[in-house]
């Protein structure tokens, strides 16, 4: 069985706080611990009222530090609002409390809208060659022998894993050509999925980082004792898409019955399109839907994202995806 990872956007639920977000995250970190999951990633987004980790690196430190062994990153930091040398130090200093444990996934998009991409500073160019550069130059921060002057110091010479994220073809092609590992952002941007999949595998080009092709996948999972009781529970992301889509963000809404009955269909086909790669219902549903999709696309490894309102149900989710596909560690540690 491929590996399992965690995605968590620590989201804010309706009537919450980010505190909760917080101390929930580390709950499900050390529940994904223990019941086998392989990473755990936590995202960079701004000025979203539903999803609290902003700042990925303080809330990856929180994470690591609560954690034994788990594998803490980022899915990802959005590097275009960031200096690469900054990030090097941040992610050298997680890797030298935390030495062997950390990724870092790096992604083109701002994380945010532009107004709000305006207010974190970052030059706005729209130069389609300055993402592979800040790639480039944020790796030669963590080589042993870097090419700049400057060092990134805790980092020069720490082996932190670059991972490349993306939604279309750009990453895909980017990710071969340098020889990572690439992760698709499946879980809402299905559209491009097996495109760049195919496109990654044909044009990868071995690393020493990365000697063969590695994909893993975003998979939402909403998973309950019972069908209906799954179904009701998707709601909750279902509203929070719409709402998005509809330019009106807000924290993760509680569940409502009867939900989708009540959508127009230019919202039902919002839903259908970015909600395509998940698994919804029972344990006995939610392990064939998995294995269909890993059939279907080849995957090395699964991440997977549960935006769940209530925190125990989300728990259970997880843990319910763990009775089938999780194995101890041991099975794990080449693909770390």
């Amino acid at each position: 069985m491929i590996p399992l990872s965690v995605l968590d956007l620590s989201p804010i639920t309706q009537g919450s706080t980010a505190a909760a977000s917080f101390k929930h995250s580390l709950e499900l970190a050390q529940h994904a611990e223990r019941l086998g999951f392989n990473r755990y990633w936590l995202a960079e987004h701004h000025g979203m009222p539903g999803i609290a980790s902003a700042a990925t690196a303080i809330l990856i430190a929180h994470v690591a530090g609560g954690t034994k062994h788990i594998r803490v990153g980022a899915g990802g930091i959005m590097l275009p609002n960031h200096s690469p040398l900054v990030i090097a130090e941040q992610f050298g200093t997680l890797e030298s409390l935390f030495p062997g444990r950390i990724d870092l996934g790096l992604g083109r998009a701002p994380g945010s809208d532009q107004l709000t991409a305006r207010a974190l500073r970052r030059n706005l160019s729209s130069d389609a060659d300055q993402f592979p550069r800040d790639v480039q130059e944020l790796a030669d921060f963590f080589s042993e022998h870097p090419r700049q002057s400057v060092r990134a110091v805790p980092g020069t010479g720490l082996k932190v894993p670059l991972w490349i994220l993306g939604s279309s073809l750009f990453g895909a092609q980017l990710a071969a050509m340098l020889g990572l590992p690439y992760a698709f952002a499946s879980h809402f941007a299905p559209a491009q999925m097996k495109d760049a999949i195919a496109i990654y595998r044909a044009h990868f080009r071995p690393s020493a980082q990365q000697p063969t092709p590695h994909v893993m996948l975003g998979f939402n999972v909403f998973a309950a004792d019972t069908h209906d009781e799954a179904q009701l529970l998707a709601t909750s992301v279902q509203q929070a898409f719409v709402n998005l889509r509809s330019g009106r963000p807000s924290p993760l809404p509680p569940p409502m019955e009867g939900y989708r009955e009540r959508l127009g269909a230019s919202e039902t086909a919002v839903l259908e399109q970015v909600l395509t790669c998940s698994a919804i219902g029972s344990p006995q549903e939610v392990h064939e839907a998995i294995e269909r999709f890993i059939a279907d696309t080849g995957a090395d490894e699964l991440m997977i994202t549960s935006q769940i309102f209530d925190h125990q149900a989300r728990l259970h989710s997880y843990a319910i995806t763990a009775q089938h596909f999780s194995r101890p560690r041991a099975s794990l540690a080449h693909h770390a």
